[in-house]
């Protein structure tokens, strides 16, 4: 049984080591596109803001090590062009020496990942326009910050903002362009004021409500022309969302989703016998929305690939599906959220209230305590939670974790009350802000 890999990141090497695990002297092939396996792309922000020293602290297990450890032939530079269904086969183009080549599979699994979207703004090829989502990525970013001071952010979404926090703390002028009237359109309005502040207090230019037009200069980036603006600066990094890379699949009939994602059952199969998927370039299913929808993260890919590579080896697993959670820091404050957004909830028609509250990190006597700010939405037919968000310098992170526990278990909002959290006065009030959140519901 010959196992090939399309990908070796996370989703990829997931699956990969389960098969590793779960089969005795397996073959497997692994093809990436580029020359590093295994490693963390979520951290690539922090190596520009320097919290995390070299890119080598973002791998996991470098290529040598699945080789000489795990007998895995893992390639790079292995560009795939082509796959061929019907006779299983995939073909490519060895970048290193510039060669075709053609591998045969009895199982393939599709890891493919995501690129970052550049829009075909005239002006897009000069040198200082920058995507990140790679180490390569990042390591010209780094380099090309010796020639900049003044930094121009477009879009102002997951890596926007983190691009934002770490550029200005790595001492450089920061400006955030986004088309929207407001930064973080994945929170409900209410809560992004929020977001707007923080950005204000740390000197981060914002200019909503515009889209940009034109990168301008000779060689280099010089300046940036919006609908509304022209602004000299030295660096434009687009953070505009990611595409799944799946155009090399076409002619195969794999059933794709309306972006391109290819569309996987539980299991990872796509509708092509021997032929899984999974991570960025896959759908996920998602529990409260009962349809597949595309939300490339991290935790997706490493759950999907592990499931893949479960059942590529025989081992029957089923992915259970997602809930929308998610969370990032923004300078002081955490941002987190799970479940539906009001407008998701609106769009697919379920009856639904909100609850607001402003509760605090600990209990409400001691003096360094933090405000957070507290939303859960409920259908008002069942009284299941469907959503929240919660927003704060301290604890954000551990009631989000509760909520998406609780979305994923459909608990109500009256099951809320009767949790058994944890409490001392050094880490919570004797009602958590979530409970008191709860308790507020209609």
């Amino acid at each position: 049984m010959r196992y090939v890999i399309i990908g070796g990141v996370a989703a990829g090497m997931s699956a990969a080591m389960q098969i590793v695990r779960n089969k005795e002297d397996p073959e497997i092939i692994t093809l990436e596109s580029g020359g590093f396996y295994s490693y963390a792309q979520c951290g690539l922000p922090y190596i520009i803001g320097g919290e995390v020293e070299d890119t080598n602290h973002l791998i996991a297990r470098d290529v040598q090590t699945f080789r000489d450890k795990y007998g895995i032939d893992a390639r790079v530079y292995h560009h795939v062009t082509e796959v061929d269904t019907k006779q299983q086969i995939v073909k490519g183009e060895d970048l290193e020496r510039q060669q075709s080549f053609e591998i045969s599979y009895d199982k393939l699994l599709i890891a493919s990942g995501g690129s970052p979207v550049l829009p075909d703004w005239p002006g897009h090829h000069l040198h200082g326009v920058h995507t990140l989502k790679t180490i390569p990525h990042v390591q010209h970013i780094l380099n090309d910050l010796n020639h900049a001071q003044d930094i121009t952010i477009v879009g102002g979404g997951y890596i926007g903002l983190e691009l934002a926090e770490n550029l200005i703390e790595s001492g450089h002028r920061v400006r955030l362009i986004e088309r929207n009237n407001r930064l973080a359109k994945m929170f409900d309005e209410d809560m992004t004021p929020l977001v707007h502040d923080e950005a204000a207090k740390h000197d981060v230019e914002l200019c909503l409500n515009e889209s940009v037009v034109e990168i301008n200069g000779d060689k280099r980036v010089e300046s940036v022309t919006t609908d509304k603006n022209h602004y000299q600066t030295d660096m434009v990094i687009a953070a505009t969302g990611i595409k799944p890379n799946t155009d090399f699949l076409k002619h195969t009939g794999i059933h794709k989703y309306d972006n391109g994602a290819i569309i996987v059952n539980p299991y990872m199969e796509t509708n092509i016998e021997n032929v899984y998927a999974a991570g960025d370039c896959a759908t996920q299913f998602h529990r409260i929305k009962q349809k597949d929808d595309y939300v490339p993260l991290g935790t997706h890919a490493n759950k999907q690939g592990r499931v893949a590579g479960q059942n590529l080896a025989g081992e029957a697993k089923a992915f259970q599906g997602i809930v929308g959670t998610s969370i990032l820091r923004f300078f002081d404050l955490t941002l987190a959220k799970t479940g539906l957004s009001e407008k998701e909830a609106a769009a697919l028609n379920f009856p639904y209230e909100i609850v607001l509250h402003q509760g605090s990190d600990i209990a409400g006597y001691f003096h360094d305590k933090k405000p957070l700010h507290m939303k859960m939405m409920y259908r008002t037919d069942t009284n299941v939670v469907i959503g929240g968000q919660v927003i704060g310098e301290s604890g954000a992170d551990k009631r989000i974790d509760v909520l998406a526990t609780a979305i994923f278990h459909q608990m109500t909002v009256s099951d809320f009350e009767d949790l058994d959290l944890s409490y001392a006065p050094p880490y919570n009030g004797v009602w958590d802000p979530l409970q008191q959140t709860a308790r507020r519901a209609k």
